[in-house]
Protein backbone atom coordinates (compact mmCIF):
# COMPACT_ATOMS: atom_id res chain seq x y z
CA UNK A 1 0.00 0.00 0.00
CA UNK A 2 0.94 3.34 -1.05
CA UNK A 3 -0.06 6.24 1.37
CA UNK A 4 0.71 9.98 0.37
CA UNK A 5 0.04 13.21 2.45
CA UNK A 6 -0.90 15.82 0.75
CA UNK A 7 -0.56 19.44 2.64
CA UNK A 8 -3.23 21.74 1.75
CA UNK A 9 -1.45 25.15 2.04
CA UNK A 10 -1.84 27.28 -1.33
CA UNK A 11 -5.38 25.50 -2.62
CA UNK A 12 -7.91 24.56 -0.87
CA UNK A 13 -9.24 20.57 -0.84
CA UNK A 14 -11.93 21.65 -3.88
CA UNK A 15 -9.11 22.47 -5.99
CA UNK A 16 -6.86 19.74 -5.53
CA UNK A 17 -9.31 16.87 -5.41
CA UNK A 18 -10.35 17.07 -9.32
CA UNK A 19 -6.98 17.33 -10.08
CA UNK A 20 -5.83 14.16 -7.76
CA UNK A 21 -8.91 12.52 -9.75
CA UNK A 22 -8.34 13.36 -13.23
CA UNK A 23 -4.34 12.00 -12.63
CA UNK A 24 -6.39 9.02 -10.92
CA UNK A 25 -8.51 8.34 -13.83
CA UNK A 26 -5.34 9.13 -16.66
CA UNK A 27 -3.82 5.95 -14.43
CA UNK A 28 -6.58 4.04 -15.85
CA UNK A 29 -7.88 3.93 -12.23
CA UNK A 30 -11.04 4.07 -10.41
CA UNK A 31 -11.22 6.69 -6.93
CA UNK A 32 -13.37 6.42 -3.81
CA UNK A 33 -13.37 10.27 -2.14
CA UNK A 34 -14.12 10.04 1.34
CA UNK A 35 -15.55 13.11 3.49
CA UNK A 36 -17.51 13.04 7.00
CA UNK A 37 -19.15 16.50 6.09
CA UNK A 38 -21.99 16.86 3.91
CA UNK A 39 -21.08 20.50 3.32
CA UNK A 40 -17.56 19.30 1.72
CA UNK A 41 -18.82 16.32 0.09
CA UNK A 42 -21.16 18.60 -2.28
CA UNK A 43 -18.14 21.43 -2.65
CA UNK A 44 -16.38 18.18 -4.06
CA UNK A 45 -19.30 16.90 -5.98
CA UNK A 46 -19.71 20.54 -7.82
CA UNK A 47 -15.61 20.91 -8.02
CA UNK A 48 -15.50 17.48 -9.82
CA UNK A 49 -18.26 18.82 -12.49
CA UNK A 50 -17.17 22.10 -12.81
CA UNK A 51 -13.30 22.76 -12.15
CA UNK A 52 -12.31 21.58 -15.66
CA UNK A 53 -15.08 23.64 -17.40
CA UNK A 54 -16.77 20.91 -20.20
CA UNK A 55 -14.13 18.26 -18.88
CA UNK A 56 -15.82 17.19 -16.03
CA UNK A 57 -15.26 14.31 -13.99
CA UNK A 58 -17.82 11.92 -13.78
CA UNK A 59 -18.76 10.65 -10.43
CA UNK A 60 -21.18 9.53 -8.06
CA UNK A 61 -22.51 9.45 -4.51
CA UNK A 62 -22.13 5.46 -3.20
CA UNK A 63 -25.00 5.10 -1.97
CA UNK A 64 -26.57 5.73 -5.67
CA UNK A 65 -27.99 2.91 -7.45
CA UNK A 66 -24.96 2.99 -9.94
CA UNK A 67 -22.53 3.35 -7.69
CA UNK A 68 -20.78 0.33 -9.67
CA UNK A 69 -20.58 2.10 -12.69
CA UNK A 70 -18.96 5.67 -11.24
CA UNK A 71 -15.26 5.75 -12.09
CA UNK A 72 -15.44 8.15 -9.03
CA UNK A 73 -17.55 7.89 -5.87
CA UNK A 74 -18.29 10.59 -3.00
CA UNK A 75 -18.99 9.37 0.60
CA UNK A 76 -18.47 9.40 3.72
CA UNK A 77 -16.09 6.80 4.58
CA UNK A 78 -14.27 4.85 1.17
CA UNK A 79 -15.71 1.86 -0.40
CA UNK A 80 -14.63 0.11 -3.30
CA UNK A 81 -18.42 -0.32 -5.24
CA UNK A 82 -16.90 0.91 -7.96
CA UNK A 83 -13.76 -1.54 -8.01
CA UNK A 84 -11.48 1.62 -6.93
CA UNK A 85 -8.00 0.61 -6.26
CA UNK A 86 -7.61 4.50 -5.28
CA UNK A 87 -8.58 6.64 -2.56
CA UNK A 88 -9.02 9.74 -1.50
CA UNK A 89 -9.54 10.69 2.12
CA UNK A 90 -10.33 14.64 1.68
CA UNK A 91 -11.66 16.10 4.93
CA UNK A 92 -7.38 14.60 6.04
CA UNK A 93 -9.21 11.52 8.93
CA UNK A 94 -7.66 8.40 8.08
CA UNK A 95 -10.18 5.41 8.02
CA UNK A 96 -8.47 2.38 8.26
CA UNK A 97 -10.57 0.32 5.99
CA UNK A 98 -8.85 2.76 3.33
CA UNK A 99 -6.24 0.08 3.70
CA UNK A 100 -7.73 -2.43 1.92
CA UNK A 101 -6.63 0.40 -1.60
CA UNK A 102 -3.73 0.09 -3.61
CA UNK A 103 -3.30 3.89 -3.28
CA UNK A 104 -4.22 6.26 -0.62
CA UNK A 105 -3.75 10.31 -1.07
CA UNK A 106 -4.61 12.10 2.43
CA UNK A 107 -5.43 15.22 1.98
CA UNK A 108 -4.88 17.94 4.92
CA UNK A 109 -4.44 21.46 6.22
CA UNK A 110 -3.45 23.01 8.80
CA UNK A 111 -5.94 21.89 11.22
CA UNK A 112 -5.28 18.29 10.63
CA UNK A 113 -1.33 18.61 10.57
CA UNK A 114 -0.44 16.71 13.74
CA UNK A 115 -2.84 14.31 13.55
CA UNK A 116 -1.43 13.49 9.73
CA UNK A 117 2.53 14.30 11.83
CA UNK A 118 1.06 10.89 14.09
CA UNK A 119 -0.17 8.96 11.17
CA UNK A 120 3.06 9.09 9.79
CA UNK A 121 5.27 7.92 12.33
CA UNK A 122 2.89 5.09 13.03
CA UNK A 123 3.51 3.95 9.63
CA UNK A 124 7.08 4.01 9.81
CA UNK A 125 7.13 0.87 12.07
CA UNK A 126 4.87 -0.85 9.27
CA UNK A 127 6.70 -2.93 6.54
CA UNK A 128 5.66 -2.92 3.45
CA UNK A 129 4.11 0.60 3.43
CA UNK A 130 5.34 3.26 0.97
CA UNK A 131 4.56 6.88 2.56
CA UNK A 132 5.44 9.79 0.70
CA UNK A 133 4.87 13.55 2.15
CA UNK A 134 4.17 16.56 -0.82
CA UNK A 135 3.78 20.06 -0.22
CA UNK A 136 2.73 22.92 -3.11
CA UNK A 137 5.14 24.56 -4.05
CA UNK A 138 5.57 27.23 -6.84
CA UNK A 139 1.85 26.06 -8.31
CA UNK A 140 3.78 22.35 -8.01
CA UNK A 141 3.58 19.35 -5.74
CA UNK A 142 6.97 18.50 -4.28
CA UNK A 143 7.73 15.70 -2.93
CA UNK A 144 9.94 16.21 0.71
CA UNK A 145 9.62 12.66 2.25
Amino acid sequence: MRVDFYLLDADPVETVAPLLARKTLEAGKRLSIAAQDSDLRAKLDRALWEREGDAFLAHGGASDSNAARQPILLGETTTSANDATFAMLADGIWREEARGFERVMLLFGEDRRQAARELWKAFSAEEGLEKNFLKQEGGRWQRLG
